[in-house]
């Protein structure tokens, strides 16, 4: 009898501790619905879905910030600032190189504002950091006579590869692959989660 009886009560517990682990994610999802409903624009829901998920664990760099101000002010005044870990060391060297024709449009710089931009994207490269994420950038395609870009690398098409054209390219909130700012929120503090992406006009995305 006693032997029957702490059978049942190992069976109670096992139901509520699988009940409390479940209960986790499920609540996450829940309020996420709510939200959505709640909402009542994509606007607002996005707000929201960003609140949200920079509550949620992985709110932490996994790319080197770009940090440095002579960089900010040179490229960040034009486009996102890529961080220097999202491309190998051999890649900045290339586009630092033509800089007369950078992807169709002249950004030349004085001489000691392009060495010092080199020096600081060369030295913060992919292949120099110990972040994983980063680590994954420093390889690329094979070599050909286009510049470098982020959006061309395995790692970057591996990790957007189900992420359908009309999301992107045919939605005037992004526009293009290299808005990377437009759907990680965090960007520019280098936090790329998979977990925290929403898709401006269609929402959370997490494949």
């Amino acid at each position: 009898m006693k032997k029957t009886v702490t059978l049942i009560a190992l069976g109670i517990l096992m139901i509520v501790s699988i009940g409390t682990v479940m209960s986790g994610s499920e609540r996450w999802e829940r309020n996420e619905e709510a939200h959505r409903e709640d909402a009542g624009s994509s606007e607002a829901y996005e707000r929201e879905a960003g609140r949200m998920r920079n509550e949620w664990p992985g709110s932490r760099a996994d790319v080197t910030p770009a940090q440095d101000a002579a960089y900010h002010s040179a490229c960040g005044a034009c486009h996102f600032a890529y961080q220097p870990g999202l491309l190998p060391g051999s890649a900045w060297t290339r586009i630092m190189d033509s800089l007369g024709d950078h992807y169709g449009d002249d950004a030349s710089l004085d001489e000691a504002q392009s060495a010092e931009i080199r020096r600081y994207l060369t030295a913060n490269a992919a292949d120099r950091s110990a972040l994983s994420r980063s680590r994954a950038f420093a390889a690329l395609p094979a070599a050909n006579d286009a510049l470098p870009r982020v959006t061309t690398t395995d790692y970057f098409r591996r990790e957007h590869s189900e992420i359908p054209t009309r999301f992107v390219q045919g939605n005037t909130g992004v526009g293009s692959f290299s808005n990377c700012q437009s759907c990680h929120r965090n960007a520019d503090a280098g936090i790329y989660n998979e977990h925290q992406v929403v898709i401006p006009g269609v929402g959370r995305w997490d494949d």
